[in-house]
């Protein structure tokens, strides 16, 4: 019954003030269309992907055509099981610029700094060196092992004086353009974006403070899986030489989560390909170039010789790969992946 003398005791009782310990509420939310195209780390990484893609193959093929078209461009070694210096520093040169523009477009389009994608600044000269030292050098320890085995032969010395040293240096430049354009193309961006992807979805999923390195790490899984694949097309090439294809990129990605960028493996993968491939005459993944240092010839059971592969289809390279995951981890210092320094 309502208290007519108190007319304070009919009022309803005044909410209970919040503890200054406890947490505020959380705002209620409400769906836009714009949550279909932006997240809390700005623009969603599926569409980012679906630009990228869209943007690299308009490019790609309209620069094709042009370049068919008025006879700018090498012919491709699609089918063929040599490459020709031409090819090497105008062919791989295109796809590069135009990986390197659309990646900046896309730093634009999301408002990061380019870095973030794997040629951060930091330390990038003694990474490179680094990477090239050891390419060379442990690509070396596979082509000693198959010689000392008697896998391999060594026929002749095909260059000698100043011949040698231009085809060396040119084979070189080719092949960091080669290292450049396959690193930052299925490392880079890519990498970085799907990585972003899918650490979003394991948080949303289980909450987990290791979200971006699980997603990191099936991204790696993922893009190593296509890069191995895409060696199918090689000639020459085996099914060796495509799973040691695929584990080199996740040693490359090792060598990313390690250092934060790309350069050491731009200069161990240009190292290990120019060794092969103008140092020592052998097939990398079933192609040969053309004015190498030395001519050799597999000897035996392809599984072991690597045959028309090359040293990379030969079951030696599997511990190969084992040494480099512990060169990395032992001599490089660690940074954090995704954090670009200008």
């Amino acid at each position: 019954m309502p208290d007519a003398t108190n007319p304070a005791a009919n009022e309803p009782p005044d909410p209970q003030p919040q503890s200054p310990n406890q947490p505020p509420l959380a705002p209620t939310k409400t769906f836009t269309p714009r949550a279909i195209f932006f997240g809390p780390d700005g623009l969603r990484a599926g569409w980012s992907l679906l630009i990228f893609i869209a943007v690299m193959a308009a490019l790609l093929i309209g620069v094709t055509r042009i370049g068919n078209r008025l006879h700018w461009l090498p012919k491709s070694t699609t089918g063929r099981a040599e490459l020709t210096p031409a090819f090497a520093l105008v062919g791989e040169s295109i796809p590069l610029l135009i990986t390197l523009l659309v990646t900046w477009i896309m730093s634009r389009i999301e408002k990061r700094p380019a870095g973030v994608y794997g040629l951060a600044p930091k330390r990038a000269l003694p990474n490179f060196v680094s990477g090239l030292a050891w390419g060379v050098a442990l690509l070396s320890v596979l082509v000693l092992a198959l010689w000392s085995t008697g896998h391999l032969v060594f026929d002749a010395r095909l260059l000698y004086g100043l011949t040698a040293v231009h085809y060396a240096a040119i084979w070189l430049a080719g092949f960091v353009i080669v290292a450049l354009l396959e690193e930052y193309l299925t490392r880079g961006y890519l990498l970085f974006t799907l990585t972003r992807g899918l650490a979003g979805i394991y948080t949303w999923l289980f909450k987990t403070p290791h979200a971006k390195a699980f997603g990191f790490w099936t991204a790696a899984l993922l893009l190593s899986l296509a890069f191995g694949l895409g060696h199918g097309s090689n000639p020459g090439e085996s099914p060796i030489g495509l799973l040691s294809a695929g584990l080199a990129s996740l040693v490359f990605c090792l060598s990313l989560w390690r250092t934060g960028s790309l350069w050491w493996a731009i200069g161990y993968h240009a190292a290990w390909d120019w060794a092969q491939s103008f140092l020592y005459g052998v097939a990398d993944s079933g192609v040969m170039v053309q004015h190498h240092l030395l001519s050799t010839h597999p000897v035996g059971a392809p599984l072991l010789s690597g045959g028309t592969t090359g040293p990379e289809g030969s079951i030696f390279v599997l511990p190969i790969l084992a040494l480099i995951c512990a060169v990395i981890l032992f001599t490089l210092p660690r940074s954090t992946y995704g954090v670009s320094t200008r």
